[in-house]
């Protein structure tokens, strides 16, 4: 709650940037090193200093301020959650499009900080891609010629962020289910954009080698703000055939929520695929709910891995959290009573994930 406020302080002129930044620093050292205690092999900063997974490269906060030059702040919805409220990007007015922040800047800050190996998330193009209007031509910028400017900026992310030392890099692909959504109050879900978002995704993918590839993953999920979701009434049967011809080298997938897990282990045995021009792709598999606040047991983490085994093949397995805890600046965690409850909570999560995932690959005889 401490860093929720330092934003809106922000936002309202009450503190400057430096302050901001303190509070940041000592939320993102707090994540470090919790993580690090739970046993995680690979870790994060949590994404404190991000106000917004979707929107970091272009505003300092959630609310707007700092909008980075040739956009506007009323732009498209591009969720709208099961409890009526939404999240909104900004507008493109103009040419070139390009970053105001790389997630580079955060992995130096994290390196300094962290004594595991690091994980960045950085934004699909094709969430960016919501930027420009559906139906309207930016006058003298070409969607062609936006695109064309988009996809030169986030392979700049990602490699800024392997050269910053992330060991992995994970691109958020959370509109992707919603592509298979059509909610009449947000026009672009019902124009059949699925295959669009993984033909962009693919063209900043297709610039990096096999070996590359292997530590560049894909996060899917049906959004998870505010302990709502804003597109788990799709069957995964709509996105999955379809997300596995991106040529990731792993996939972080939302499942432990699902209703019927099997059906969803089926379809990841059955379109993940071996050889992805060059790399394996690895199927990490959701065993924690973020939005609930009870704690699984290790026993029903390694249970599920288990299952899954059946039809995943092992050597391409692995666990995860179902979606980031708080993707968000402004997220007042209702179903667990407050922000600083279930930060503590989400701690305990990983721990259990880490244990149970241990438990699985005794059993299954991994390394």
């Amino acid at each position: 709650m401490k860093l929720q406020q330092a934003f809106a302080d922000y936002d309202a002129g009450k503190i400057k940037h430096a302050e901001l930044e303190r509070e940041q620093d000592a939320a993102c050292l707090d994540s470090i090193k919790r993580s690090e205690a739970t046993g995680e092999p690979i870790v994060s900063d949590g994404e404190q200093r991000m106000s917004s997974f979707a929107t970091y490269p272009l505003t300092d906060t959630l609310a707007g301020t700092g909008l980075a030059h040739h956009l506007a702040a009323d732009g498209q919805y591009f969720a709208i959650f099961t409890d009526g409220h939404h999240r909104q990007l900004p507008r493109l007015t103009g040419g070139p499009f390009k970053y105001k922040t790389f997630a580079s800047q955060y992995v130096e800050k994290a390196m300094k900080m962290a004594t595991k190996p690091l994980k960045q998330a950085v934004i699909a193009p094709s969430m960016l891609a919501l930027l420009y209007p559906l139906d309207s031509e930016v006058k003298g910028y070409t969607r062609e010629q936006f695109l064309s400017d988009l996809v030169d900026q986030c392979e700049q992310d990602i490699r800024g962020a392997f050269k910053a030392g992330a060991k992995r890099v994970s691109i958020d692909f959370t509109e992707g289910r919603l592509a298979c959504r059509n909610d009449p109050r947000n026009p672009w879900t019902g124009r059949k954009m699925l295959a669009h978002f993984i033909e962009l995704n693919n063209r900043v993918l297709d610039r990096f080698n096999s070996e590359e590839r292997k530590n560049i993953g894909i996060h899917t999920c049906p959004g998870g703000d505010c302990d709502a979701t804003h597109s788990a009434d799709v069957d995964y049967a709509e996105l999955l055939p379809s997300m596995f011809k991106m040529n990731a080298g792993y996939f972080l997938m939302q499942l432990s929520s699902e209703k019927d897990k099997e059906h969803v282990y089926k379809l990841c045995g059955q379109h993940s695929r071996a050889d992805a021009n060059g790399v394996a792709q690895v199927c990490f598999i959701g065993v924690i709910n973020p939005q609930n606040p009870r704690v699984e047991s290790p026993e029903e983490v390694r249970d599920a891995l288990m299952e899954a085994s059946k039809h995943i093949p092992k050597e391409r397995l692995g666990s995860t959290d179902d979606c980031g805890f708080s993707p968000f600046s402004i997220d007042v965690k209702p179903k667990h009573g407050s922000p600083d409850v279930a930060r503590d909570i989400a701690f305990e999560k990983i721990t259990s994930r880490v244990k149970g995932t241990a438990m699985a690959s005794e059993k299954l005889g991994l390394a």
